[in-house]
């Protein structure tokens, strides 16, 4: 017999990962308006904006306006992605809740990324890591290409847990550590090893996944890392995003697919679906083109189809 965990905690990444990939202006009213409607479905942590410059991410420069606007729902964490020392402050002027600190396992990635070496990054970390310390700004810190690299190809797996020990030797600590499949690498055998190795070396640290869909293995990933004991995983509305610095990269596992297919196993997440397909319809209305979500064609599983 499979054994599931019985709750399975979902981030939702699309206002940020989603929308940053996006070629067109999403309007700041827009963005504020898909977060309140998030904030109502059941979800219990969205990752908003990213606080880096606007050169470098331009859909992302109203960060602190779209944090300013959004309804504050009672229990949900809002959560923004920060770069560096500079976008720690910008985020700590917005009250934002949770921030998350990337990463890249690989070095090439990183240097195209973040525009440093990974000891580089490593060293800009324990700086933010400082600064959020001191306000007791709770932060995760996300490991990119973890499963693969779109330039060196295979990244060693002692390579991802030398950088998660770097990173669990930050004063303060982050809260949990997530393995970004930042291109959609990654397969079932190499998830379950990957958590594995990662347990047995780092027991009782929180762990969480962020896949990407990219080659189609995307909820297979999400049932290996379900299998292996994962309860924490990232996804996003409609299967938008992609990262801008990793070519192939196309959208994040989506989160109506992977609700539904939870829901289906009888793995609770306490999100309403219906009300999540009608944020997922929402977005697709003013990003200009057909989102990749399987359950946005087609319903749940569990709609009543007529056949002749």
């Amino acid at each position: 017999m499979l054994s599931f965990p019985q709750q399975v905690n979902i981030r939702e990444v699309g206002p940020r990962d989603g929308l940053q990939n996006e070629a067109v202006w999403v309007p700041t009213e827009q963005k504020i308006g898909l977060i309140n409607a998030l904030s109502h479905t059941g979800l219990k942590r969205i990752e908003t904006a990213s606080f880096v410059h606007p050169k470098a991410l331009p859909q992302m420069r109203d960060a602190a306006e779209v944090l300013a606007g959004i309804e504050r729902v009672p229990g949900v964490i809002y959560s923004a992605i920060i770069p560096n020392a500079v976008g720690a402050q910008r985020a700590i002027e917005t009250q934002v809740d949770e921030v998350e600190i990337f990463l890249s396992a690989s070095e090439s990635h990183s240097l195209r990324n973040l525009r440093r070496s990974v000891r580089d990054s490593l060293q800009a970390a324990q700086e933010v890591a400082a600064i959020l310390g001191e306000v007791n700004l709770p932060f995760d810190a996300v490991i990119s290409t973890a499963f693969g690299c779109p330039y060196e190809g295979e990244v060693a797996i002692e390579q991802v847990m030398w950088v998660a020990d770097r990173l669990l030797e930050l004063n303060p600590q982050p809260t949990r550590l997530t393995l970004g499949d930042t291109t959609g690498m990654a397969n079932p055998v190499q998830v379950t090893t990957m958590v594995e190795q990662f347990r047995r070396r780092f027991p009782g640290v929180v762990l969480g996944l962020h896949f990407h869909n990219t080659r189609g293995s995307g909820l297979a990933n999400v049932l290996a890392g379900l299998l292996a004991g994962v309860i924490h995983f990232d996804a996003s509305l409609g299967g938008l995003g992609g990262c801008p610095y990793a070519p192939g990269a196309s959208g994040n596992i989506c989160t109506e697919d992977t609700i539904n297919m939870l829901h289906d196993m009888g793995v609770q997440t306490g999100i309403d679906l219906k009300k999540l397909i009608e944020c997922a319809n929402l977005a697709q209305s003013f990003i200009g083109h057909e989102l990749p979500s399987q359950v946005l064609k087609a319903g749940p599983r569990t709609r009543l189809i007529s056949i002749p």
